[in-house]
């Protein structure tokens, strides 16, 4: 059971001893994506709709460098801040899964690292080849 660490500079850096993404098993397992920038590096701007939009490019950015999309999404793990918020994130969330959606889990915490509103991990299963 070889892991195989993932790394794009497409996503932003890890702020910690953690790798962006691990594959292992058939699947690639994407760890928490906050709201940052890869280019600037800094939370963008915006309420919780932009947010999510830009949690879910890093989400896709680290997901091909695995040689996965987000079709291949089998489980999604969204955190959120403000859950009066959960409409807003649902409809930009909706846009990323327009077929069959996976399975999705929302929590309600009280605070994310960096400031972000939202952050989701991510459960990828490896096309067949």
């Amino acid at each position: 059971m070889a892991q195989q660490s993932v790394r794009t500079p497409n996503a932003p850096a890890p702020i910690g001893p953690y790798s962006q993404a691990v594959v292992v098993n058939g699947f690639v397992y994407v760890a928490g994506q906050g709201a940052v920038d890869p280019a600037s590096g800094k939370l963008v701007e915006g309420g919780v709709a932009e947010q999510t939009r830009r949690v879910f490019e890093n989400i896709k950015a680290i997901l091909a460098a695995a040689g996965c999309t987000m079709d291949d999404v089998v489980s999604n793990t969204v955190y959120m801040v403000n859950l009066a918020d959960f409409t807003a994130m649902n409809q930009v969330y909706a846009e990323y899964f327009p077929g069959t959606p996976p399975a999705r889990t929302t929590v309600g915490v009280a605070s994310l690292p960096g400031g972000t509103q939202v952050e989701i991990t991510t459960i990828a299963a490896l096309p067949k080849s």
